[in-house]
């Protein structure tokens, strides 16, 4: 019935899981890689994969959990596009973000940021104001660059944007999120592609560990409430987006106002 192979999730195995899949394979199982060991070479790993496969296959192949391995679940076709471009999409606004700094860097350099005529810089009246003020020859070649930077980023977001839009309105779940406060296009396919198949997850709680929203604990014996931090893993995009609905909820919220004040 064929062979089955194990592998570790990379960003450039894609070539691998397909020409597997065509020699006749089984299936793959991919595995999140455990912490890096002192003692890392290909050969130990491809020798430590093989006995992991070997002594669990059943439990493997029957789709059971096993103790202590990462399983990756292999999104579809359509939700691998939409990660990679609400991933573009995060890229590109962060790049725009780092731009903009640099030239409020320049505007602090010569103590000029009380001069705008606006309170922000995002505004057709400071974007004049800024290509027409007088800087040295070199502080002006840079704002220059700056600006057409800025620019070239907005074109890219816009384009990235009306995308996002036309794939978020085909998107069952996408449309489920969306009805969430402060879910626009872009956070709620984002998310969307990164859930999947909701069946996958057997409890609610299942999802939070998914995206390392969960606190860190170290329980033994005695001592059961000994929690940290959030682990933090999982899809680092998916907590930043939830972090930012937070803010929509608690003016809507008033329950989940009065709750948060309470912790914070």
């Amino acid at each position: 019935g064929g062979f089955v192979a194990i592998l570790e999730v990379c960003g450039f195995n894609h070539w691998l899981l397909k020409m597997l899949d065509e020699f006749g394979c089984r299936q793959t199982v991919l595995i999140c890689a455990n912490k890096r060991s002192s003692k890392k070479t290909d050969h130990r790993d491809a020798n430590a994969l093989g006995e992991l496969l070997w002594a669990n296959r059943k439990r493997l192949l029957e789709g059971k959990k096993v103790q202590n391995l990462k399983r990756i679940v292999l999104p579809s076709p359509e939700d691998e596009e939409n990660r990679q471009l609400t991933a573009l999409r995060q890229r590109a606004g962060t790049l725009r973000t780092r731009t903009i700094n640099k030239v409020q860097r320049i505007l602090l350099k010569h103590n000029l940021q009380q001069e705008c005529p606006t309170k922000g810089l995002q505004t057709k009246k400071a974007q004049l104001w800024l290509k027409q003020m007088a800087l040295e020859e070199i502080d002006r070649l840079e704002m220059d660059q700056l600006l057409a930077q800025w620019d070239l980023w907005n074109a890219q977001l816009l384009e990235l944007e009306n995308k996002i839009k036309k794939r978020q309105r085909k998107h069952p779940m996408a449309a489920i999120v969306a009805t969430m406060p402060g879910a626009g296009a872009y956070s709620s396919l984002a998310l969307a592609c990164r859930i999947g198949s909701i069946e996958r997850f057997p409890r609610p709680q299942s999802l939070a560990n998914y995206w390392g929203l969960t606190p860190r604990c170290r329980n033994s014996g005695e001592a059961t409430d000994r929690l940290g931090s959030i682990t933090k893993e999982g899809s680092a995009l998916a907590r930043f987006l939830l972090g930012q609905m937070v803010l929509h909820i608690l003016r809507r919220d008033g329950t989940m106002r009065a709750w948060y004040r309470g912790i914070k």
